[in-house]
């Protein structure tokens, strides 16, 4: 009798990690990370500097250029609360889409002032215009402004923070400040287009010297861009995985890499999509037949992949819907498998952790 597809639930992809192999700090040099080799049944631990060993000549690295925001600010309410805004999007005209977290929401009209990263005080603040509409509800619409007339851009990059994820824990005490390490590590190399809200964390592992050995090698390299929200750290919480409804984000796939892709194909190289944004960017476009737009793909197991031979990966959250897309890429099986490794191993996990090197299962 012919097999029955196998339908998945939430539970699934659910496990167990120890605090402890959460990582805080960055490796200490970025491409000193470890890398796990899942290619095989069998994985295989190795250092991620030894990457240039398991890819040849013709294969096409693909990069998410986004660059991150310093989309973090802080200030206060007219009657003295304290707020925090995270901006996802700028949306023109000075207006933003941000998250807001604050004890009681203030009513729409309010302005509130922000505190400058800088201690120059140059009359910044931000204005509620009411809730944005984004796919979850959970955004709201802002003028952000100072006295001199600078772009929400500007106004972030002089007064913003770095939004590191909610699991690595910074003591600020009375004084909110960014570390050198965070401004420069949580960004990749090649950071180009801004507009993420958190990094593309697979790519955090790449150096000049990496880039270029590559380039030496015949290893050509193209890019896209996803802007990468805050959804992207939200679990899954419905069971049944045909309820959830995923967040909205931004991208763009340039012709060149429509053409680089399609030599890489026809010469017979392998397309190596580095980090999950660029897995959900590349088959957005395959989906949709659109270059550039907003994307809401879930890819779960079952997914037929269109583009990607490859996939650079970190370490996922449980219950999340980049567990889902790796199960779906490699295997649910397979993927169990390297985690239970991983954590028996001790690699890092998360945004500042290790990586693992995937092939593609077309039974998967």
């Amino acid at each position: 009798m012919p097999s029955t597809a196998r339908t998945f639930t939430l539970s699934d992809f659910d496990f167990v990690l120890p605090e402890a192999l959460i990582a805080q700090h960055p490796a200490s040099e970025r491409s000193g990370s470890r890398l796990l080799d899942g290619r095989a049944t069998d994985p295989v631990d190795r250092i991620f500097r030894e990457l240039p060993h398991l890819l040849r000549a013709g294969d096409l690295l693909v990069f998410n250029d986004t660059k991150v925001l310093h989309a973090r600010l802080f200030g206060e309410k007219p009657t003295g609360g304290k707020v925090e805004l995270l901006i996802e999007r700028v949306l023109g005209g000075n207006q933003v889409a941000a998250h807001m977290r604050v004890s009681k929401k203030p009513e729409v009209g309010t302005t509130l002032k922000l505190v400058c990263a800088t201690g120059q005080e140059d009359g910044l603040c931000a204005t509620l215009l009411g809730r944005w509409p984004d796919a979850q509800g959970q955004m709201f619409r802002f003028v952000l402004s100072n006295d001199v007339g600078d772009n929400p851009y500007t106004l972030m990059e002089r007064h913003g923070h770095v939004p590191l994820p909610p699991y690595i824990q910074r003591p600020h005490g009375g004084d909110i400040t960014d570390s050198a390490e965070d401004a420069q590590r949580y960004q990749t190399v090649f950071a180009k287009n801004p507009g993420a809200v958190a990094a593309p964390t697979a790519a955090l592992h790449f150096d000049q010297a990496l880039l270029e050995q590559f380039d030496a090698m015949g290893v050509q390299r193209a890019h896209v861009t996803l802007h990468v929200g805050a959804g992207t750290f939200q679990p899954v919480k419905t069971e049944n995985l045909s309820e959830h409804q995923m967040h909205s984000e931004w991208y763009e796939v340039p012709a060149s890499t429509q053409q680089a892709i399609a030599d890489c194909k026809a010469r017979g190289g392998r397309v190596v999509a580095v980090g999950t944004t660029t897995v959900r960017t590349l088959e957005s476009w395959a989906q949709s037949g659109q270059s550039s737009g907003d994307t809401t793909i879930f890819i779960t197991p079952g997914f037929a992949f269109a583009h990607v031979d490859l996939l650079l990966t970190n370490f996922h959250l449980p219950k999340s819907s980049l567990m889902m897309l790796v199960s779906a890429f490699a295997g649910y099986g397979h993927i169990m498998d390297l985690y239970r490794h991983a954590i028996a191993n001790a690699y890092r996990f998360f945004s500042y952790g290790d990586a693992m090197l995937l092939e593609h299962r077309a039974s998967s």
